[in-house]
């Protein structure tokens, strides 16, 4: 029987991808973007999604915020906000914060109730490189460590021996392009549905913060 961790979980982490800066990327501002969740998941056969809340973008929105919003009958976002702020010297800084995530998508295939009491992403440039940070507190029903890794991975098992798992977690996932070119995705949570194929499928995400120096 799983046991669901009741420990209160405080992840950062810092991921810094560098490039040497173009001529011409060095008069064109850096760009950045944020939003403090999405999901769209299929679950036999039902669809439920929610578009990015709270979203902000450097130049066009410079601040975001979302009431409660609930995806399907299972997951809960709460309230939520977001800034995307241009320095001077042309850099970029955004985050995106939210509370009281829930969901017991996975419970009825033997999964935990996964609840999240706040989280946030946040990314910001350099001139020619961009570094991310997450933050989770209050998570029950996954375990996590105190310091939590980029990429930390985790999967959730079936309920019966080799049955395929239900889930795959990521936490503080930090993606980046091959081969690098300075810019930087960063999400605080990201829930994966049956990630080998089964009766659910689709993506839950906690917290995203974009940069590009050059901007994009």
């Amino acid at each position: 029987m799983r046991k669901a961790s009741r420990l209160a979980v405080a992840g950062a982490a810092l991921c810094l991808v560098v490039v040497p800066a173009p001529a011409w990327a060095a008069a064109d501002p850096a760009a950045g973007s944020a939003s403090a969740g999405a999901a769209d998941i299929t679950v036999d056969g039902q669809r439920a999604f929610v578009d990015p809340t709270a979203p902000c973008a450097t130049g066009t929105a410079p601040s975001g915020q979302s009431d409660p919003v609930r995806v399907g009958t299972a997951t809960r976002f709460g309230t939520a906000t977001s800034t995307c702020g241009l320095n001077p010297d042309g850099t970029a800084n955004v985050k995106a914060t939210g509370q009281r995530f829930e969901t017991s998508v996975l419970q009825r295939y033997g999964g935990p109730v996964i609840r999240v009491r706040a989280f946030s992403a946040a990314c910001s440039t350099t001139a020619n490189g961009s570094s991310g940070r997450i933050e989770l507190s209050g998570v029950t029903g996954i375990t996590l460590p105190q310091e939590i890794p980029a990429n930390y991975a985790m999967s959730i098992p079936g309920r019966t021996p080799g049955a395929p798992p239900v889930a795959e977690i990521v936490a503080n996932e930090l993606i980046a392009p091959t081969p690098p070119d300075g810019s930087l995705t960063a999400h605080a949570l990201h829930i994966r549905l049956f990630p080998e194929g089964g009766p659910a499928s689709g993506d839950i995400v906690l917290g995203t913060a974009s940069c590009d120096p050059f901007g994009g």
